[in-house]
């Protein structure tokens, strides 16, 4: 007879092979390629995503740096590509860390509502709306980080779930999270934050942020896939190269000094925020010009 846990993996497993069925269709069609880099990327920033930093901001600014992706089909390709990495670690982590499975399923499904009501909006944007979109994200995505460098993560104390009017902030908390992973804010950060200040142990934040995800991000997907809104090679090389580096972290390394990296981090997402911005303004003026030019 199957657990409530065991009946969750059964579900989790069902969403894999519904975004392994939407997304590989499409990859057989186009045939997408992968390259070495974007592999490399996938390696990198999963390997860190498995140890709490989070994938989206730092994937951003990779992409941006390297003018990989174009900035219309970032988001689309962050939630298509990150998916299976972040299946593999809710995996991991819903197996070995202790949490309330009440309050893990209630936040997983109000991410997924969220996730699925952003998603339809993002998909349609225009490019300058994302560059605008995507630029303050991840101002408010290098705030949440800075806070956790400055403030520390919490001690290992706090209940493994919760209950009455917390548990209705939590819900409303992860609603609002899924949505605006659709638009590149990563859920990590601001779900351990969360989590933290409701009076949760800590360390519950880790199968509630990877659980909600690993269901959220083939739903968001799913979406981003049938509007062709994201960059197929890049998303396989995410995907490729992210596998790998969730079991080596989640399975071998499982921790690290990561306080520098913190702070690296941060400063190049503030960075890539402040070129993302600029785009955005460099791309509206040239707009008003070409139509100021074809009225004369």
């Amino acid at each position: 007879m199957l657990t409530i846990k065991g009946w969750l993996f059964v579900a989790l497993g069902a969403f894999t092979l519904f975004y392994l069925s939407i997304w590989l269709t499409a990859v057989i069609r186009t045939h997408g390629t992968k390259t070495l880099l974007l592999g490399a990327i996938g390696f990198v920033t999963n390997f860190f995503d498995t140890l709490g930093i989070g994938s989206f901001a730092t994937t951003t600014s990779m992409y941006k740096f390297w003018k990989l992706v174009d900035d219309r089909v970032i988001p689309g390709t962050l939630n298509v590509g990150h998916t299976l990495p972040t299946i593999a670690q809710a995996f991991i982590y819903i197996l070995v860390i202790e949490v309330d499975m009440k309050t893990l399923m209630l936040l997983i499904v109000s991410s997924l509502v969220g996730a699925w009501l952003g998603a339809g909006v993002v998909a349609s944007w225009s490019r300058q709306k994302v560059q605008i979109g995507m630029g303050a994200a991840l101002v408010v995505a290098a705030g949440f980080m800075l806070f956790r460098l400055l403030k520390g993560d919490p001690e290992e104390l706090g209940t493994p779930g919760l209950d009455g009017t917390l548990l209705w902030i939590g819900l409303a908390g992860n609603f609002v999270l899924g949505a605006l992973m659709t638009l590149g804010i990563g859920l990590y950060a601001p779900c351990m934050i969360m989590i933290a200040l409701l009076g949760m142990n800590p360390k519950a934040a880790f199968p509630i942020m990877m659980g909600s995800c690993a269901f959220l991000m083939p739903v968001s997907s799913a979406r981003f896939v049938k509007k062709g809104s994201y960059d197929q090679r890049a998303a396989i090389g995410l995907a490729v190269g992210g596998i790998p580096a969730v079991l080596i972290a989640g399975l071998i390394v499982k921790s690290l000094p990561l306080d520098y990296v913190k702070g690296l981090v941060i400063i190049v997402v503030v960075y890539t925020a402040a070129m993302m911005l600029r785009s955005a303004v460099t791309e509206r003026r040239a707009a008003k010009q070409a139509a100021a030019a074809s009225m004369t």
